[in-house]
Formats: C-alpha cells, sequence, structure tokens
C-alpha cells in the first residue's frame, strides 16, 4: 500500500464502518482491514491517519487500531514470516515518540501501550535510544509531554514487578538506572518545588500530583527486583501522606501509591528503610482513622492497611504492635469499620453483580477495605495470634448480639460478624480446596450449625440475600474443614438457593456446589457420590437450567461450569434428562454463536456438551445420530459465518462424534472433508491442534473411504503435514498427523510419497534438531520401521525397506541417522506408549534387517542394543541442550490463542501397536533367539566382546523370563 491521499481516504471509510452497530456494515470492513494488515506501509498508513485527520473519532479509531496491530504482529516468531517489514519497524520506532507526545491525552494512551508491547520485544538491544530520546524529554517543562513520558515509562519498566529473576533482566535494569534513575529522581524534586509553588493553584496541582503518582509507580517498578533507594525522597513522600484537602482525587491517589512504595520497602529493603519506617507507620496511622467511609477514600485507606499488615508479618517490627492497647486501637479503628458493608457495597451487590462476583469471589478485591483488613487481621495472628482472637470475639458476640435484637434493622452487623470469623479462621487458601489451613482457636463448625445453617434453612431464598451469599460463602471456602454430614446437609439447600433472585446469590450457590462436586474423598473418589445425590439431581438440573433465565445471568460462567460439573459427577444419571438438555444448551449455543463475550461461560458450554455425547454414547453408541442431528445445523453456521471463538471448538466436538462411529464414516463427514484442507483454515494457530485431531479421526474411521474415493486428497493431506513441520510450534502436530497416515491409510495409496516424506524429515531435522521434534520425528520412523507385513498384521513397511529408503536418499544416511539420532537420543522419549513403539521398531531393525549383520552397519549392532537396555531401564534424559529453548509439548499449556482444549473432548492415548506386544522385554529375547538361531554364535560373540556388563546382566534376565537361549 502506498502512502496517498487515496489510500488514506480508503483507510478512513473503512475504519468508520467498524463503528457502525449494524454487523452486516461492521464484519466487511473489519476483514478488509484484516486482509491489508499484511502490506507494507500499512501502519505508516494508520500512524498517519492519527496525526492529520481532522475527525477525532477517526483518530481515536486508528490509534486503537494501531495499538491492536503491534499487539498481533510485532513479536517475531520462529519458523513464521515478519508480519511488519523492516522499514516499517524502523519507520514506526522512529516517530511514534514524538507522535505520542505530541498527541492528545486519549490518543497519547493508546501509543503509549504500542510502546511498551514494542519495548517488551526491542528494548534495549533493538531500540538502543528509546530511553536517551524519552529522558531528553524532561527538560521540556511541559507537564503535557513529560507525563506522557512518564505513563509510557510506566508500562514499559512495571513487567519488572513480575518477572523471574535473571542476569538479562538485572542488566536490562542496571541500563535503566543509570541512564533514567538520576533524571527521574531529580524531576521528582523539582516537581515536589513546584507543588509549593503553585500550592493555591489547583490547577497546576492536578496536573503536578499527576506526575508525581507516576514517578512513585516508576520507584515502585525500578525498586521491585533491585535496590534503587535514594534517602533524600523519603521526607517527600512522608510529607504527602500528611498532606490533606476537603475533596479526594489526585492527592489520594498520590497518598496510595505512596503507601503501596512504603509497603514494597519494609518488605524488600529492611536495613535501608528501617531509620523512617517509625515516622511513616505515624503518618500512616494518623492517615488511616481521618479517612471517612466514603468510596473515594477506598484505594487510600487499602493500601495504608496493606502497608501496616507487611509491616507486622516482619519479625523485627514485632514490638511496634505488641502492646494489647496498640492491638486493641488496631481492631477498633482500622479492622472493624473497614469490614462493615457500607451502602456502596449494597449497591454493587444489587445493582453491579458481576462486578460484586468478580471482586469477592476471584480475588481481584485486593484493593478494597475488606480483604486489606482480612490480610491485616492474618499479619496479626501470626505473632498474636491468641490476643487478636480474643478481641475479635468479643466483638463478633456484640455484633451478632445486635443482630438478633432486630435483623431487619442490623443485619449488617451480621454480615461483618461472619466476615470477621472468615479472616480470623483463614491461615492458609487454595482455589482448589479453599481454606487448607484454619485458626484452632475458632470453632468452625459450632458456627456453621449456630449461625450459618439457619439463613441456609430460610424457607424464603429472597429474604436478606446479602446474608445468604454470606452463608453460602462460607461453606464454599471451609469446605474441606467441615464434616461430610454437614456438606451434605448443605447441598439440597444450594440447589434450593439457585432459585433466588439475587444474581449474587444464585451465583454463589452454583459455584458452592460446583465446588463441593469436586472434592475428592478417601479413594480419590468424588467426596459425594451419584448415589447420594439421586433425591435431588432432577431439581439440580432443573435448577440450574432455570438459573439461566434469570436477569443478568443468561450468560453466567459460574452456572454452566457447575452444569458441567453435575454432569460429570452424575454420568449415566443424567441420561434420561438428556433429549431435553442437549436442547436447551444447542439453543443456548446458537444464541451465543451471534456475539461471543464471555469466553469462560463458551468454554463451558462446550464441555457440557462434550460430556452429554460421552455419558450418552457410552450407555448407547448408535445414539451418535441424535447428537449430530441436533448440533450440525448450529455447527453449520458457525463454519459460514467464520466464528473464530468458536470454530476450534466445533473441530474438536465434531472429532469427538467421529470417532464415536462404529462403522464406515458417514457421508456427511466426507462431505466436509475437502475444505478441512483448505491452506486458509490452517494459517490460524488456535485450529491448528483441533484440525490435526479431527484429520486423525478422518484417518481412523474412513482411511479406506478415503483412498477410494478422495485420492487426489492425498497429496493436500501430506502439503498439511509439510507445512506443520515447518514450523517449529507445530511440528509434533504434524507428526500426530503423520503417524495416523501412516497406520491407517492402505499402503499402496501413500506408498510413492515415502521417499519425499524423508526428506522432508531431514530436511527440517538439519535446519532445526530440537529436543521436541527429535521426540516426534524418532516415533515416526520406528514405526515405518515395524516389522514386515509377512510377519504380523499390524505392520507397515519393515526394517529392510527403511534402511533401503534412507539409503537410497543419500548413501549410507542409515547409519548416520542410527548414529547420530536413534542411539544417543533414544533415551529422550518419554511415555509408555512412544518407549514401546521406539522399543519394537529397534528390535525389528536389530533382528530383521540383513545389512545390520553383514555390512559396515555391523558397527552399530550392539550400541543400538545398549541404547535399547537403556530405553528399558534407564530414567528418561530429560536434559535440554543449554542453546535450545522451547516449551516441551508435554508441558505446553492448553492455552493458545484462539484455542482452548476441551478436557471432556479428549482422545484416550493411542497404541498402535496394541496387544500384539505387551511386552518388549519378551520381544527382544524371543527376537535375539531366532536371530541366533539363524546364525549361531553371531549374536553371543557381538554380546561378549562389545555389551557392557550391566547392559548384559539385563539381557539375560529377559532371556530368562522369555525362557528362551541364544545360541
Amino acid at each position: 500500500m502506498e502512502l496517498n491521499d487515496g489510500n488514506l481516504q480508503t483507510l478512513t471509510e473503512f475504519m468508520r464502518k467498524t463503528l457502525d452497530p449494524d454487523q452486516s456494515v461492521r464484519r466487511p470492513a473489519e476483514k478488509f482491514l484484516e486482509s491489508v494488515e499484511g502490506n507494507q506501509n500499512y501502519p505508516i498508513l494508520l500512524l498517519t491517519l492519527l496525526e492529520k485527520s481532522q475527525d477525532n473519532v477517526i483518530r481515536v479509531c486508528a490509534a486503537v487500531t494501531f495499538k491492536n496491530y503491534i499487539k498481533r504482529n510485532w513479536r517475531i516468531i520462529e519458523d513464521e514470516p515478519n508480519k511488519i517489514s523492516d522499514p516499517d519497524r524502523t519507520t514506526i520506532k522512529a516517530n511514534i515518540v514524538h507522535l505520542m507526545l505530541s498527541s492528545p491525552e486519549q490518543i497519547q494512551k493508546q501509543l503509549s501501550d504500542a510502546i511498551s508491547i514494542i519495548g517488551r520485544e526491542d528494548f534495549p538491544m533493538k531500540w538502543p535510544d528509546l530511553l536517551t530520546e524519552m529522558v531528553t524529554r524532561f527538560q521540556s517543562g511541559d507537564f503535557h509531554i513529560i507525563n506522557g513520558v512518564l505513563r509510557t515509562a510506566h508500562s514499559l519498566f512495571k513487567r519488572y514487578r513480575h518477572e523471574f529473576k535473571s542476569n538479562e533482566l538485572w542488566l536490562e535494569i542496571k541500563l535503566v538506572l543509570d541512564t533514567f534513575a538520576s533524571p527521574l529522581t531529580e524531576l521528582f524534586k523539582a516537581t515536589i518545588e513546584l507543588c509549593q509553588t503553585h500550592a493555591t493553584d489547583i490547577n497546576a496541582l492536578k496536573i503536578l500530583f499527576s506526575s508525581l503518582t507516576l514517578i512513585s509507580k516508576l520507584f515502585y517498578s525500578l525498586n521491585f527486583q533491585v535496590t534503587f533507594l535514594i534517602d533524600s525522597i523519603f521526607d517527600d513522600l512522608i510529607f504527602f501522606t500528611q498532606q490533606d484537602e476537603e475533596e479526594a482525587g489526585l492527592l489520594e491517589l498520590l497518598k496510595s501509591q505512596i503507601c503501596d512504595n512504603a509497603a514494597l520497602y519494609a518488605q524488600k529493603y529492611d536495613e535501608e528503610f528501617q531509620p523512617y519506617l517509625p515516622r511513616f507507620v505515624t503518618a500512616i496511622w494518623n492517615l488511616l482513622v481521618s479517612a471517612g467511609q466514603e468510596v473515594k477514600y477506598d484505594l487510600l485507606v487499602s493500601n495504608a492497611i496493606q502497608f501496616l499488615a507487611s509491616v507486622c508479618e516482619r519479625p523485627h517490627y514485632k514490638h511496634l504492635f505488641e502492646d494489647q492497647n496498640t492491638l486493641t486501637s488496631i481492631c477498633e479503628k482500622v479492622i472493624v469499620p473497614n469490614m462493615e458493608f457500607r451502602s456502596a457495597d449494597e449497591e454493587a451487590f444489587e445493582d453491579n453483580s458481576e462486578e460484586y462476583i468478580r471482586r469477592d469471589l476471584e480475588g481481584s478485591d485486593i484493593d478494597t477495605r475488606r480483604r486489606a483488613a482480612c490480610d491485616l487481621v492474618r499479619g496479626l495472628c501470626k505473632f498474636f495470634e491468641g490476643p487478636v482472637t480474643a478481641i475479635f470475639s468479643g466483638y463478633v458476640n456484640s455484633m451478632l448480639g445486635e443482630y438478633a435484637k432486630n435483623p431487619v434493622v442490623n443485619w449488617k452487623h451480621k454480615d461483618a460478624a461472619i466476615y470477621l470469623v472468615t479472616s480470623l479462621a483463614s491461615k492458609a487458601q487454595t482455589a482448589k480446596h479453599g481454606i487448607t489451613q484454619a485458626n484452632e482457636l475458632v470453632n468452625l463448625t459450632e458456627f456453621f450449625v449456630n449461625h450459618i445453617l439457619t439463613d441456609l434453612n430460610s424457607q424464603n431464598v429472597n429474604e436478606f440475600p446479602v446474608l445468604k451469599a454470606d452463608a453460602i460463602k462460607y461453606v464454599m471456602i471451609f469446605r474441606s474443614q467441615l464434616p461430610k454430614e454437614q456438606l451434605l446437609q448443605a447441598v439440597p439447600l444450594l440447589v434450593a438457593h439457585l432459585q433466588a433472585e439475587s444474581t449474587v446469590e444464585h451465583t454463589y450457590a452454583a459455584h458452592a456446589l460446583e465446588r463441593l462436586f469436586t472434592m475428592r474423598g478417601p479413594n480419590n473418589s468424588t467426596l459425594i457420590t451419584p448415589t447420594e445425590m439421586a433425591p435431588f439431581t432432577e431439581q439440580l438440573l432443573n435448577n440450574l437450567f432455570k438459573a439461566l433465565a434469570l436477569p443478568g445471568s443468561s450468560e453466567n460462567e459460574y452456572i454452566m461450569k457447575a452444569i458441567m460439573r453435575s454432569f460429570s459427577l452424575l454420568q449415566e444419571t443424567i441420561v434420561p434428562y438428556i433429549p431435553t438438555l442437549i436442547g436447551q444448551l444447542t439453543h443456548k449455543l446458537l444464541l451465543v454463536s451471534k456475539n461471543p463475550s464471555k469466553p469462560h461461560f463458551n468454554h463451558y458450554l462446550f464441555e457440557s456438551l462434550c460430556l452429554s455425547i460421552r455419558i450418552t454414547c457410552k450407555a448407547n453408541p448408535t445414539t451418535v445420530g441424535s447428537f449430530e442431528e441436533a448440533l450440525f445445523p448450529v455447527f453449520t453456521e458457525i463454519l459460514q459465518n467464520d466464528v473464530q471463538e468458536f470454530v476450534p471448538y466445533v473441530f474438536q466436538v465434531m472429532s469427538l462424534l467421529l470417532e464415536i462411529h462404529t462403522s464406515s464414516i458417514p457421508n456427511s463427514y466426507m462431505a466436509l472433508f475437502p475444505h478441512l484442507l483448505q491452506p486458509v483454515l490452517w494459517e490460524r494457530t488456535g485450529n491448528i491442534p483441533p484440525l490435526v485431531r479431527l484429520l486423525q479421526a478422518y484417518l481412523e474411521k474412513g482411511a479406506a473411504t478415503i483412498a477410494s474415493s478422495a485420492a487426489d486428497k492425498i497429496p493436500g493431506l501430506l502439503g498439511v503435514f509439510q507445512k506443520l513441520i515447518a514450523s517449529k510450534a507445530n511440528d509434533h502436530q504434524g507428526f500426530y498427523l503423520m503417524n495416523s497416515i501412516i497406520e491407517h491409510m492402505p499402503t499402496e495409496s501413500i506408498v510413492q510419497y515415502r521417499k519425499q516424506i524423508f526428506i522432508l524429515l531431514f530436511q527440517r531435522l538439519q535446519s532445526s534438531k530440537t529436543t521436541k521434534f527429535i521426540k516426534s520425528e524418532y516415533n515416526l520412523k520406528l514405526i515405518v520401521a515395524l516389522i514386515s507385513p509377512q510377519c504380523c498384521t499390524f505392520s507397515k513397511y519393515g526394517a529392510i525397506a527403511l534402511q533401503e529408503i534412507f539409503d537410497s536418499i543419500q548413501p549410507k544416511m542409515f547409519g548416520m541417522v542410527l548414529e547420530k539420532i536413534v542411539i544417543p537420543e533414544v533415551q529422550k522419549v518419554s511415555g509408555p506408549v512412544e518407549k514401546k513403539i521406539c522399543a519394537v521398531g529397534i528390535i525389528k531393525i536389530l533382528t530383521e534387517c540383513p545389512a545390520m549383520m553383514d555390512t559396515e552397519y555391523t558397527k552399530l549392532w550392539t550400541p543400538l542394543l545398549q541404547a535399547l537396555i537403556g530405553l528399558f531401564e534407564l530414567p528418561e534424559d530429560d536434559s535440554i541442550p543449554d542453546d535450545e529453548h522451547f516449551i516441551d509439548i508435554e508441558d505446553t499449556a492448553s492455552y493458545q490463542t484462539a484455542f482452548s482444549q476441551l478436557a471432556f473432548a479428549g482422545k484416550k492415548e493411542h497404541d498402535p501397536i496394541g496387544a500384539a506386544v505387551s511386552n518388549p522385554k519378551i520381544l527382544l529375547a524371543q527376537s535375539l533367539h531366532k536371530l541366533s538361531t539363524a546364525c549361531p554364535g553371531r549374536v553371543l560373540s557381538m554380546l561378549s566382546t562389545s555389551l557392557n556388563a550391566e547392559a548384559l546382566q539385563y539381557l539375560q534376565g529377559y532371556l530368562l523370563v522369555a525362557s528362551v537361549q541364544l545360541v
């Protein structure tokens, strides 16, 4: 794309269309932008548009589009094409900082994010002048520009808070400190002086406080990994914690950040910070007791309490909190007031339930007063558990007494009491098990019976919804501490609360049930059994699906996860209900496919579909047709509309359905087969794993049909293999596909391609020899090396054919492969099936390939046998060469871009050899016996002269078990 007015006008028109609410206008415009983003100058056109357009909406749209473009394409992935040309990269880096600083704040933020994305990849090695260019802008005196630099630096350096320690990271931070620390500190001091100069100018102070907050954030990031403490700034920091103003705003944000910094310094740099600590504690204490209950102070109060929590956990600050009066004062003036359920919390509970749930259930409540107060309780209990428990017990009893006097008026007292008990009792917690370690001074069972069960037993599920939610949460988080009989007592009550009108209440009920259903008993079976659930099964399923119809919960991920977990627990018990439920699930899938917006909900929806299929078809495989009849119309619509978020899921479910078929492959699947080989489908990385799985299912169920009626598609199938093995990220997927081709396709249909396949393998191996590649490639070659067709029905080509193919590619290639790859690398093969395949292949090479006995390859016979015995007896070699950096396929997380593995669509590990070889060690003994019978004396001679003593001892054990001997 050339840089001209015509292209700018075209881009402007399509940008405007992407903002159109009409999907028929918006989607084609989005598709057009996707189609042109690979062109050179595209990002430069976007930057020109956001700089020069007269329409502010288009400028912002261009800025957002540019940032997202950078986010998707800037990283260079090995073995994949560079999506942004080198000239464009150079131009972007040369202009973006100036453009960012000269833009309005709304655009500045987008470009700042883009700079940080580029910086994560290119700074410092490929963008050495970035810091220098930013630092020089401090001299401008224009705080619009200075704040732009600070905002960019913050987005660039905040990753230091989360990175693992490494020499490379410390070298980068040292470079940043050498260039940035001194100018940043000078700017901090100068800005404080300006605050004093303009103390009466509110507008000036707003800008200056913004700068100071950003500088404080930078101090936090730069101090996180290494010590960068400047004594002269602490007095200034303390000064700002003592300032006050009637209106909470930027000053409160600054104070909050200073509290954050002080907590970091107290945790990480005791010695340097110790002289300042008492003054900080005093200043922050005064700040806490003077702050009001208004929402505007929440972040400040939360960070201030977190500072006290971090200090009280440190052994050498213990003396500051030892006095009983101090503990009482903290409990009375800080903890209890900040655990109260305020009007703002009540509003969020009723009107913004999604945010309330996110904060309360998912642990994103780190900035709330309650969470900070809870952390302070835990911190104090570390050294003062007895006194703190005694103090709070009095408060809890008092609050419960007030509630008992007038529940309608005083229900918030009980809410605070439950939260206090929860905070006091919780010592260690995990997402999987809830509270795993509790305060022994708190009787959780007694509190459950006396105060929690009463709320759960209430006939009116809509009365006191906050207390009901509290009670449900109590069961959920203390599930590992409460006895089973009380959990079973709670289950039908939780099922009833699924009908509550409150979104928070019925969401908590669903989540609690889901967590209870995952608990394990003594034999690793589920703690709650399907038999124990039998009286409530129908009500559970009905209430769960009814809850999806309640206002605000049409795409409630907790409810859908509870549906999935209920199916998984109940198994065949749900079969009578499936005809009704599958209709509801399919209808929901059709609705959400129009505009997918809740990825977790969508994932659990597909998991529930997979469970329905698995459970029903396990009992009666012929019902698979009914599922196809229900699902295929929706799947067709998803594929035709190219709903990218759902396409990988559809392929996984189709694989599951196809694998269940017991007869030949249905025509409906064969009609789709040619489309699965289209290159465009394989361009999206998220499609690759499920597409490979689906093609494997086609090969397993219909290889003969493909060979007879779709033989012209075999080159396309092999083309997919070629594309996949060319990529480090996907080479293992290529081998999964090739393994299935070799195992299932008729020999005559692919024999003509054998040599070309191995040429591709050797080219790939030569260009990049990764451990993952060797494991896969080795696996494949030894499947090909399986015994000759005359000997066993499961074999393909035999060791003789393998040797001839290799040597026809290049003379002595067979020997080189054995010497350079098989013998040294076989120890890296992992997994019982893979090891079995490799063992059988090596056995055939050793005992059924004449070239191993009668040519120069004979010298490799004993080392190959030694390697085989090592594969049997030695631990797996999982070492990775120093220069090889990759994530091994076994350790790769299931989530990729636009792809998430469905657990309940999983495929069982397949053993292509099966029962034909139950024990490869016995096969080795029997095969060596047969070889020694054919070549008397040869085998014994090679063993006695070359095999080491330990390996020979193992081999004698194999011969003894197999009841054979060598001659």
